[in-house]
């Protein structure tokens, strides 16, 4: 007979549930310590600072669900960010949308490249992508030409950041919308229980009549598009255009799918715990100045924090892990 569960065993076998708890006692936590965190002008900016890594991690899930990763993509951001910059610097393009496509296609072009190494080249990703993030990197550096586009020479492309559509930024809109897609693709179609296939068995999933080079090279690309996207949201964002913008932001955005519960293996984590990965990530870098830590101590705090979350979804992994063995002899 099949027994009934607890509240606390439903919870603790979901990974997304108990982040989601971790996620809320942060937020009391900070709050008694700092009431103006949980106001809706901070939650806003706070979104709206972290939206780059929060909309790479769930490119980077693709990425990591077929087991393979992504160390370049906060230089192709870099690269995306600096050519539209100048675009814009130099009077060439003008045109919001048109410098978002530019950037879009750009990141675009640098997920082709890794994509091709990776699927077709047989290159492992790691070493593909650690030697594209230099080259990427690079090419922004030449691109910025020892120039950088400063708030001034981007006209109207700032205001993106500024502007509202239904009371909310339109940079978050952005995140909304990228997570929604992905959640629809991922969970409903063909083509995402193609990723989670490869991700799971490469083999078997051959066998099966799926083309996992061409998944993998497609995980490449989408995730290359993506960070073209957070390249020109940076530049409206933060209303400038360097070519070391976000520097070392990749490692944020490995973490954020981690803490979600993404496998570094492949084959399993979700849209839901990229995007609750994402927000541990934007809730402990809005909230450790606001409680007084000084900036030295910051990232080893942050490391602490993450590592802690870390550890509470291996638990649970290992629970969840359980409890299916448990249903299958019964």
């Amino acid at each position: 007979m099949k027994q009934k569960k607890s509240i606390i065993q439903t919870i603790t076998a979901s990974r997304e549930a108990s982040l989601l708890i971790v996620l809320v006692l942060l937020c009391v936590v900070i709050t008694i310590k700092s009431p103006s965190f949980m106001t809706y002008k901070s939650i806003t900016d706070m979104l709206k600072n972290n939206t780059a890594t929060m909309i790479m991690a769930v490119g980077m899930l693709g990425v990591l669900l077929v087991g393979g990763i992504d160390i370049s993509v906060a230089s192709t951001l870099a690269l995306a960010g600096m050519s539209v910059g100048m675009l814009m610097k130099y009077g060439v393009v003008t045109n919001t949308l048109a410098l978002f496509l530019i950037a879009i296609a750009i990141g675009g072009v640098c997920g082709l490249i890794n994509g091709l190494i990776v699927s077709k080249g047989k290159v492992l990703p790691i070493i593909a992508t650690m030697g594209a993030m230099y080259i990427y990197r690079g090419l922004a550096y030449l691109v910025a030409n020892e120039q950088w586009a400063s708030a001034e020479n981007l006209g109207s492309f700032k205001e993106f950041a500024l502007q509202k559509f239904l009371g909310l930024n339109k940079v978050i809109w952005v995140l909304i919308i990228v997570y929604v897609i992905f959640f629809v693709v991922m969970k409903w179609t063909t083509l995402g229980r193609k990723v989670y296939a490869v991700g799971s068995n490469k083999e078997a999933a051959q066998i099966s009549g799926i083309n996992a080079s061409n998944i993998e090279l497609y995980v490449f690309v989408v995730m290359g598009l993506l960070a073209g996207l957070c390249g020109a949201l940076a530049v409206s964002v933060y209303s400038s255009a360097q070519p070391n913008m976000l520097f070392g932001k990749e490692m944020d955005v490995i973490a954020a799918c981690v803490i979600g519960g993404v496998s570094m293996q492949g084959g399993r984590g979700s849209v839901v715990g990229a995007l609750l990965g994402g927000l541990v990530l934007a809730i402990i870098a809005k909230a450790l100045p606001l409680v007084g830590i000084e900036s030295i101590a910051q990232n080893t705090v942050k490391g602490v924090i993450i590592l802690a979350v870390i550890i509470l979804n291996v638990l649970t992994q290992r629970s969840l892990d359980k409890n299916n063995l448990k249903a299958r002899e019964m």
